[in-house]
């Protein structure tokens, strides 16, 4: 069970901000384009430069080598990246009750990177990152470009794992519903200052 902190957390030019999130808690994160959401996520991942310490389990992330950090805490980017041929060489492992849930038959794993759609690289790229057993995860647009079908889909996998692994969750979203839906406590970034704000 994770307990991810954050302790005079700063990075670029946005208002410190010190936060506990417990086992089971998704924290929704809303703004306006270009305010900072993506870049949060990714300090939060140790792949931007920032201001102040972070805890995993009481642990300083200075105190993790920069991969299992990365393992643990785990980015899903709004845009995925693949760098092999094959969408199987992405992959340590899979679990073949979530392809399946999420619209997928185990030869997947044979499909070429270049057949994809845009939407079928969101949902590999969710399962690639699950594989992993982060105990934190960080969700950019997880559900952008997706079927509404998929959304659901998405969404319910999404609760599941939290349910099932103790994991804190941040996602970034535009969509207040989903928040509404999904997260038990939205921040917004606004003119570089945080503020709680009510769905």
């Amino acid at each position: 069970m994770a307990q991810f902190s954050l302790y005079q957390f700063q990075y670029f030019d946005i208002q410190p901000l010190t936060l506990n999130l417990n086992p089971h808690q998704c924290l929704g994160l809303a703004g306006p384009s270009g305010s900072g959401k993506t870049r949060l996520l990714r300090s939060l991942a140790d792949l931007e430069p920032f201001k102040g310490d972070m805890h995993l389990d009481g642990v300083s992330y200075q105190d993790y080598k920069p991969p299992e950090w990365r393992r643990r805490v785990g980015l899903l980017p709004a845009e995925s990246q693949w760098w092999h041929d094959s969408v199987g060489e992405h992959f340590s492992a899979w679990n073949k009750d979530l392809l399946l849930q999420l619209g997928f038959a185990p030869d997947v794993m044979r499909w070429s990177i270049s057949r994809l759609s845009s939407g079928e690289k969101k949902r590999l790229s969710l399962l690639r990152l699950l594989a992993n057993q982060p105990d934190v995860l960080l969700l950019d647009e997880p559900t952008s470009n997706l079927d509404p079908g998929f959304v659901e889909k998405v969404e319910l996998l999404l609760l599941d794992y939290k349910k099932t692994h103790a994991v804190v969750c941040l996602w970034v979203s535009h969509d207040r519903a989903q928040l509404q839906r999904l997260t038990d406590r939205v921040w917004e970034i606004r003119d570089k200052r945080w503020r709680e704000v009510q769905i």
